[in-house]
């Protein structure tokens, strides 16, 4: 299939028209990318900053009350940086995607002949990242360190909520990675994941 390049102020009715007659019942993919000059995406700094804005204080209240200062500072920022910090996260929570990260989590824990809650899994590797970059690489090189039964599902929210405050528009964004249980191929067994995904 061809690939188009070009300025998206060039992207108007009659291009859409001509890419429905040509390719009739083609799916297609848009990415949005930075031409040089334009203001710099959200770098690994930037994503490990607003994590650090997390405010742990607020623990004995709600999520929301943890989460409110990385979203409000989020929300200033650009809209591509909202879709980077949430390529950014999927990635981090895609690398934790392993089995062996799944047996240490505690009462939880993955096991052969016990109920698996996939979504809590998650929860937990969300509970990862939001503890900062270190721990997150403590994690990563130790999966015995896994936190045992905490879980911070807010996490996963933090983009959508700044760019709706951004926006006022629902965040409608696949990020390049899935971050859901039993993506990364790397990290389950494959006689295991046939037997899982059926």
């Amino acid at each position: 299939m061809p690939i188009y390049k070009l300025n998206i102020r060039e992207l108007d009715a009659d291009f859409i028209k001509k890419l429905q007659e040509e390719h009739e019942n083609a799916e297609i993919e848009i990415r949005v990318q930075s031409v040089p000059g334009s203001s710099a995406p959200l770098t690994e700094t930037g994503f490990w900053h607003i994590i650090s804005l997390l405010d742990w204080s607020k623990e004995e209240d709600d999520d929301e009350g943890i989460v409110e200062p990385a979203v409000a500072y989020l929300s200033t920022l650009d809209v591509e940086s909202i879709y980077c910090f949430q390529d950014m996260l999927s990635e981090k929570l895609h690398r934790l995607d392993k089995k062996v990260y799944a047996e240490n989590m505690g009462e939880n824990s993955w096991g052969e002949d016990r109920p698996f809650s996939s979504d809590y899994f998650l929860y937990a590797r969300a509970c990862v990242v939001a503890n900062g970059k270190d721990y997150y690489e403590k994690i990563l090189a130790n999966p015995a360190q896994m936190p045992k039964d905490f879980t911070f599902e807010s996490l996963l929210y933090l983009a959508a909520d700044a760019y709706k405050r951004k926006t006022g528009q629902e965040f409608e964004y696949f990020p390049t990675v899935s971050y859901e249980t039993y993506s990364n191929p790397d990290g389950w067994d494959e006689t295991l994941m046939d037997r899982l995904l059926g």
